[in-house]
């Protein structure tokens, strides 16, 4: 993924409106990252997101 379209605030604004809380949220990044680790990395990144928040986030 290349230039950043999205920032972090507004892919939560879209998984909030699609009806996942927080709990939900946790859970659909553990899957992501079991099942798809590298383009989990690639996502958070590309969304602008520190190594240290994407270290934070990958280990839930």
């Amino acid at each position: 993924m290349s230039d950043t379209l999205m920032n972090k605030a507004q892919w939560v604004e879209v998984l909030r409106a699609a009806g996942l809380d927080e709990e939900a949220m946790r859970r659909w990044h553990r899957e992501f990252e079991a099942r798809y680790p590298q383009a989990h990395q690639s996502l958070l990144e590309w969304l602008g997101i520190s190594a240290e928040e994407i270290n934070r986030i990958r280990a839930l």
